[in-house]
């Protein structure tokens, strides 16, 4: 168990603390170069893991329809990032990262339609409660004495959520191809970042360069989210999808521990039931379908 649990809980932590460092240093960061920073620390992080473990050579014949998908999967994923960062400067970050992390429910519904892949009634009820804490949460009122945010915060996020519904359907669509390889898929992230953080990040980050205190505020929280990411790769190597997906996927939790310690942000009533909501449908999406 200790093999797949490890990287499941390190790659948890990594993302809810990485989302809440992005929030506590944007101030002073443009997202512009966040994206920049984001695409380095990807770019560092997957070819290193794909030097030490390659199995299979990139761009062969045979496995070109799954290079296709792969890279469209993560254009798809840099877009929904683009529109996050975003999302965040305007929006509360307990509640932009927890409704932006809801995307394995809709990835659920699409491979109903798409791939044809049939759900359980504990995954319908996962679905219903993701969906409804989804429309409840935008129209949830702020805590008493919170700063009212800008309301672009609500689009951007719903975009974001099913830009990444989009990009893990058709990540699964491309494992059923000829060729597929989960280590391959790493620089196929690298290379979607890079078409769509890498543009954004050159055509409107480069201006001031970046001292030394920002490179660190900002390639750490990037690191750390870089690195749940492989960090979910190997724990889905070892172990059964079913555990390690909601588990990685609970890392709003910790965004949203730290939000109220460290950035003392407050949540409302019924923001709070509609996160719990998400949360507990996220706990029920995944699971064995027919």
């Amino acid at each position: 168990m200790a093999i797949w649990l490890v990287p499941t809980l390190v790659s948890l932590f990594l993302y809810g603390i990485g989302q809440g460092l992005v929030k506590k240093y944007i101030s002073e960061v443009p997202p512009a170069r966040f994206c920049l920073y984001f695409v380095a620390a990807k770019a560092i992080l997957n070819t290193s893991y794909y030097a030490l473990f390659r199995k299979a050579e990139l761009f062969t014949a045979a496995a070109a329809g799954f290079d296709r998908a792969c890279l469209l999967a993560y254009v798809f994923d840099g877009l929904g990032w683009l529109l996050y960062f975003q999302a965040i400067v305007h929006g509360p970050i307990a509640i932009v990262g927890t409704l932006s992390a809801a995307y394995p429910a809709l990835t659920i519904l699409f491979a109903r339609m798409f791939l044809h892949e049939h759900l359980t009634p504990l995954q319908y009820i996962g679905v219903a409660l993701v969906i409804g804490g989804c429309l409840g949460l935008s129209y949830a009122p702020g805590a008493p004495g919170s700063r009212i945010t800008d309301p672009r915060w609500i689009p951007l996020s719903f975009v974001a959520l099913l830009l990444w519904g989009c990009s893990s359907t058709l990540l699964k669509a491309a494992y059923r191809l000829p060729g597929a390889d989960e280590v391959n898929v790493l620089v196929f992230s690298t290379l979607g970042g890079m078409a769509t953080l890498g543009v954004y990040g050159v055509a409107r980050g480069l201006r001031g360069a970046g001292n030394a205190r920002e490179w660190t505020r900002s390639f750490v929280p990037m690191g750390m989210l870089a690195g749940g990411d492989i960090g979910f790769v190997v724990a889905t190597r070892y172990g059964p999808v079913s555990l390690t997906t909601p588990l990685s996927g609970a890392y709003p939790v910790i965004t949203v521990i730290f939000a109220r310690l460290v950035l003392g942000e407050r949540i409302g009533f019924l923001q709070g039931v509609c996160i719990a909501a998400i949360l507990g449908g996220m706990a029920l999406t995944p699971g064995s379908g027919a």
